[in-house]
């Protein structure tokens, strides 16, 4: 975990980003347009043309309004056809006025229609929006390699992703809406233009304050969102364990409730405190910057409120150029703010198009060669070396050996030999930095990873237990036949989870787990058995079990690899395990330390040499006597 926050300091940016970094990260917004696009033509197209018709709809109803007032004026200066009302209407002196009324009404109700339109044409789109990101990022996130998802940096900058995929979607209504308010502009300045230019030059003393306060908080908030993205994903890595039905046994037994609640509020109440004091300081400025603005918009309104009464203006003119001013002056601090703040949410989306900007290193060549079938030589590592990235000591160094085809491999050595670091290379899942891996004398390199992934069965211990039905837990072991329920219960029935299965109120349809309703759980037993379930579900012509047994009681661990040997015949294997009763039944042992081989033999030729194997296993086996 990070330190406590009050340890750190106060997220000041060392410099604030340039007019040409501003601009240049603009262009995620072009992105972000054509991934819009991309979600749906149609309901982008509706939201423009909306968002078009609905920016013509201020000027027309002010200059309806004035028209209304002016008439009414009009009115009151004729002389009256007769005392009642049916006088008036008989006469056709109110027939213009009943037109404009009428008008003003259609005006009103087709602006209430198309900000209803516009709102459920936003609302879809901005769902369907961020279920595209979101399916876009999960996509990307499956292209990168595994440093990637073993490296804290990364992980922030996932996070960051994570956040803006689905925190921007306020940013489509609002870039549209910006382009609504600039036609507006355009064509309430025009009006305003031909009674009284001079009264434009005054809007930008109203709004350019409004502005820069706007901007300077705007970047405040990227840079102390972003400084904090570290206490962020701890806050949310304290709040899940503080409260997972994984974690409920031990937070109960050593009473980490407590512990737990009060770190989350100490990193907790420092990042409010942040906020706390930004979002105080922009309200206050804020405010002053308003106060700025409602006074050069009454400075305009005397104005023309004098130019009227010498006989300049009519009321119907004041009314007009008032209400064009007031929207103006509102307009044009909603745009210019607007740009403001869309030009601060640039910075954000930076951090989620510059995650897919990220590109893989462990790549398939344009031209794969053919994973061999079966193999038929083996697998040999040729002085293979490997560190990994941003640490300078080698996980391995000088490694040779070669997996012949048909045997099954143990390795065995203390934690940090090396001994996973083999299985990731062997999976291709790293390249090697030194030397190279062959399979049949092909180097890895020149296979398709998605090949090479598909014919090698591997379980690790850190298996996941998926929130699935128990058909779905072994069907992903081979994706593309998970419907495929007769080789699913044979492979249940290989790796013992059958009876298991058969237990279970509904079968192989059980949701498994403790997350979702009806779900059951399973000992940690059992859930490996329906891992190993995976491994045979592949059929693969490489099985690697990492720590396979580590959770099965030793009938059960028995029972597993006396199948698995039976049916390993033929195949070849590679086994990591720390019990000996494990590894002894592999056809060759290799001792590792210090990511380099030490020994090299069957069980019985490494007891005979009294050497390092022979060791561990004395002490293993003391512990049994």
């Amino acid at each position: 975990m990070t330190d406590l926050p009050g340890r750190r300091p106060p997220p000041t940016p060392d410099k604030a980003p340039t007019f040409r970094e501003r601009i240049e990260n603009l262009r995620h917004l072009g992105r972000l347009v054509a991934q819009i696009w991309r979600t749906s033509r149609p309901l982008t197209a509706a939201s423009i043309g909306l968002r078009l018709i609905a920016s013509l709809q201020p000027i027309a109803m002010l200059y309806v309004g004035k028209l209304i007032i002016d008439e009414v004026v009009r009115l009151t200066t004729i002389t009256a056809p007769g005392p009642g009302f049916a006088d008036w209407w008989n006469s056709g002196t109110l027939n213009l006025i009943v037109v404009l009324l009428a008008i003003e009404l259609a005006l009103v109700v087709a602006s209430d229609l198309l900000a209803r339109a516009t709102g459920l044409v936003d609302s879809v789109l901005s769902e369907l929006h961020s279920n595209t990101v979101s399916v876009e990022l999960m996509a990307h996130a499956a292209r990168l390699d595994l440093m990637h998802f073993e490296s804290a940096e990364y992980q922030d900058r996932l996070e960051r992703a994570r956040r803006q995929a689905a925190g921007r979607n306020a940013l489509l209504s609002q870039m549209f809406g910006q382009a609504q308010d600039i036609i507006t502009v355009a064509t309430l300045a025009a009006g305003l233009f031909v009674y009284a230019p001079w009264l434009i030059l005054l809007l930008p003393l109203s709004f350019v304050p409004a502005i820069w306060g706007e901007t300077r908080f705007n970047t405040l908030a990227y840079f102390m969102s972003r400084w904090r993205t570290p206490e962020r994903r701890e806050l949310e890595y304290i709040r899940y364990i503080g409260a997972s039905a994984e974690t409920a046994k031990e937070l109960k037994l050593f009473g980490l409730g407590d512990f737990l609640i009060t770190r989350f509020r100490q990193l907790a109440h420092t990042i409010y405190l942040e906020n706390r004091k930004l979002s105080t300081q922009r309200a206050i400025w804020g405010a002053l910057f308003s106060s700025i603005s409602t006074l050069t918009y009454y400075g305009a309104y005397g104005f023309i409120v004098w130019r009227t009464v010498t006989g300049d203006f009519t009321i119907g003119d004041l009314a007009f150029l008032s209400g064009s001013f007031l929207r103006l002056n509102g307009l044009f601090q909603k745009i210019l703010l607007g740009f403001t703040q869309i030009a601060g949410q640039s910075m954000y989306l930076d951090d989620l198009f510059s995650f897919f900007e990220i590109e893989p290193t462990i790549l398939s060549p344009a031209n794969p060669k053919p994973f061999p079938q079966p193999i038929s030589q083996g697998i040999t590592f040729e002085d293979v070396g490997f560190r990994y990235p941003d640490t300078e000591g080698w996980a391995i160094r000088h490694l040779s050996f070669t997996l012949h085809a048909g045997e099954t491999l143990a390795l065995v050595g203390e934690n940090g030999a090396g001994k996973t670091t083999i299985v990731k290379l062997l999976t291709r899942l790293y390249d090697p930095d030194e030397g190279r891996i062959t399979i049949d004398g092909v180097d890895l390199r020149e296979l398709s990873v998605a090949d090479i992934h598909a014919h090698i069965g591997v379980i690790f211990q850190d298996f996941i237990r998926y929130s699935l039905t128990a058909r779905e837990n072994i069907g992903v072991g081979r994706i593309e036949d998970q419907n495929d329920m007769a080789r699913i219960e044979n492979a249940a029935e290989l790796s013992l989870a059958n009876a298991v299965i058969e237990k279970l109120p509904e079968g192989y349809d059980q949701q498994l787990g403790r997350l979702f309703k009806k779900g059951r759980d399973l000992s940690g037993g059992e859930w490996q058995k329906v891992a190993i379930a995976r491994a045979y579900m592949r059929d693969a012509d490489l099985i690697i079990l990492d720590e396979p047994t580590a959770a099965l009681d030793a009938k059960a661990e028995a029972e597993v690899f006396s199948r698995f040997k039976s049916l390993a015949a033929g195949k070849t294997a590679v086994i990591i395990s720390h019990r000996f009763s494990t590894v002894r039944m592999a056809d060759r042992i290799l001792v590792l330390e210090n990511g380099t081989i030490l020994e090299s033999g069957s069980h019985a030729e490494l007891l005979a040499l009294r050497g390092r194997y022979a060791e561990l296993f004395e002490l293993q086996a003391a512990g049994y006597r």
